[in-house]
């Protein structure tokens, strides 16, 4: 019993720290994309970061001779990779062009909410009071962020529309993703959706070639790096992350970079936060440590007769025990899981 302990724990922890993973270098993004999106236009620096990532993906698949998902992931990996590859990749750039920093990171910070949502209702995902409680707060310190860092310009409706319309394809993708990790490895639904979303941005090809010749080297390298890092291993950690645990406290856990962006921003651009920016990424921090804890178990009682110290219900009655964060081992499968498939 102790080494079952044991092996959740190491379990618990290694993803928890594939999703710390995939928060940092989602977080350094906001920078490169900055010095990218100088040089290139939404729909060019999206495919030439897909391109970069499908690039490196297939490498490491080709070595691991990860091969083909199964034909029952193909659905999942389809979606996400339409929706959170590619149709949200281009959304967020372009509306990113329209409003300033503050209002897009408010507008598109509405995704985990609708993740936490959509799994409840497709995924049959539980909603307990630690993580309704740990998003509530960090919604609010993400709000707060966008408040001290939005400039006088002024955002226009057509920015706003596109900021949510990313957040809403970012909660669908991510939603998706999940039932097919129950059949495929993470770098498997990782690469074959990179692909599907290279495929559906292809008509920017043109553009992508015609801006990469007149494109400064640095603005180049940037666009690489959205490829290898923050898209090929973030993405990657993130699905590693989400087959162990549920799509609403993963989605919380996002609520994170603001935060990280607000202190890379001030070491790599020298911008200085204000005490409001400062106070409201404290408050994303703290709400992910909410969302990510669970509670502490109760010791046993010992009555006469009982099971012996350290045994649980489920090994009394022979029923499955509950994988990392109360989440089902990956591969089983319910109610919910199985609407996810058919109707997601």
């Amino acid at each position: 019993m102790n080494s079952a302990r044991r092996a959740e724990r190491r379990t618990r922890g290694a993803a928890a720290g594939a999703a710390a993973v995939s928060v940092v270098l989602w977080a350094s993004a906001f920078v490169s994309i900055r010095s990218a999106g100088d040089a290139y236009s939404p729909g060019a620096l999206a495919l030439g970061r897909l391109l970069s990532g499908v690039a490196v993906l297939g490498i490491v698949c080709a070595v691991r001779r990860e091969g083909w998902p199964p034909r029952s992931a193909w659905r999942g990996i389809a979606i996400s990779g339409v929706l959170w590859f590619g149709f949200y990749m281009v959304v967020l750039n372009w509306g990113e062009q329209q409003v300033d920093a503050g209002t897009a990171a408010m507008v598109v910070n509405i995704g985990p909410i609708l993740i936490a949502l959509l799994g409840a209702r497709l995924l049959g995902d539980l909603l307990p009071p630690r993580l309704v409680t740990g998003m509530a707060v960090s919604f609010a310190g993400a709000v707060t962020v966008g408040l001290s860092m939005s400039g006088e310009g002024g955002s226009s409706v057509l920015g706003v529309v596109l900021c949510l319309l990313a957040a809403v394809g970012y909660a669908g993708g991510v939603v998706a993703q999940k039932p097919a990790l129950a059949r495929a490895s993470a770098l498997q639904v990782t690469t074959f959706g990179c692909a599907i979303g290279a495929v559906v941005c292809l008509p920017f090809a043109g553009r992508l070639v015609r801006e990469t010749a007149e494109a400064p080297l640095s603005a180049t390298l940037n666009m690489v790096y959205l490829g290898v890092f923050p898209t090929a291993l973030a993405f990657t950690t993130w699905a590693y992350a989400l087959a162990r645990t549920t799509a609403g406290r993963m989605g919380a856990t996002t609520y994170a970079v603001p935060a990280l962006v607000v202190g890379m921003s001030w070491l790599a651009l020298g911008e200085v936060p204000a005490p409001l920016t400062l106070a409201g990424g404290a408050l994303c921090l703290a709400g992910v440590a909410v969302s990510r804890s669970g509670p502490r178990a109760a010791p046993p009682v010992p009555t006469a007769g009982a099971a012996p110290a350290g045994a649980t219900g489920a090994e009394m009655t022979g029923a499955s025990p509950a994988g990392p964060s109360g989440a089902k081992t990956p591969g089983t499968t319910t109610a919910g899981a199985a609407g996810a498939e058919t109707g997601t």
